[in-house]
């Protein structure tokens, strides 16, 4: 017997995106981050991790040019075709590389970015796909510290690197890395959201790790999650 995989669609405001496993579908970080992105006329955007393209595919609806980019190749198709499904795919432009490696030279008014952030132990560093939308590398930080770090060169001056952070993770890290990469930083929004499953399964290793973890008494049923804006003078 033959097994087809099925068809996911998520819908959010005028947005349908088409998913091809359920382990893309845009999660609760990505919804508010669309949900809270600082927005001017006429900006340009560079959609960072694209994933499904649900953060660039908004911005083009909303008629910025955008620019989209992921490093899985099957992420790339899944963008390109939610761009077509959505009457946008003249205004987003999709990129297959590692981060900033595919604007390699250019600037934008606003990057933003939803990373893979969950603190991951050493036996759980999988390299498959749908790993890497979760882990973060042993603190979390693996992606997010490059992506502050790297993102200055590629911000146009007064543009914004907005990117989620799990409060567990230690917001005054990210501000402090925020300035040190030369950006004015400032929390956007913070909202109490559902303890992910995964941060369940890994909690004795998130306390561990996590310098802000001390809220994570006993069996927790929320944490905190920020959308951050580092702004470029």
């Amino acid at each position: 017997m033959v097994q087809r995989a099925g068809v996911h669609f998520f819908l959010f405001e005028d947005c349908l995106i088409r998913v091809p496993t359920d382990g893309l579908t845009p999660k609760f970080g990505s919804v508010l981050l669309v949900r809270h992105l600082p927005l001017q006329p006429g900006d340009v955007v560079l959609d960072l991790g694209a994933g499904a393209g649900l953060t660039g595919i908004l911005a083009a609806r909303r008629g910025h040019r955008v620019v989209a980019t992921d490093v899985v190749p099957a992420y790339v198709e899944c963008v390109q075709a939610n761009a077509l499904l959505n009457g946008v795919a003249g205004r987003l432009e999709v990129r297959a590389g590692d981060l900033f490696e595919p604007v390699r030279g250019e600037a934008f008014d606003v990057i933003a970015a939803n990373p893979p952030q969950m603190p991951t132990p050493p036996d759980r560093d999988w390299s498959d796909p749908q790993s890497r939308t979760d882990n973060g590398g042993p603190d979390g930080w693996l992606l997010l510290d490059r992506i502050i770090r790297q993102s200055p060169p590629h911000l146009k001056p007064g543009g914004r690197l907005v990117l989620t952070l799990f409060g567990f993770l230690g917001i005054e890290r990210a501000m402090e890395a925020l300035r040190g990469a030369g950006l004015l930083p400032r929390v956007v929004a913070r909202e109490d959201q559902p303890f992910p499953r995964l941060a369940r399964e890994r909690l004795d290793y998130i306390r561990s790790v996590s310098p802000d973890s001390a809220g994570l008494t006993g069996r927790p049923s929320t944490c905190s999650r920020l959308v951050l804006c580092g702004r470029k003078e």
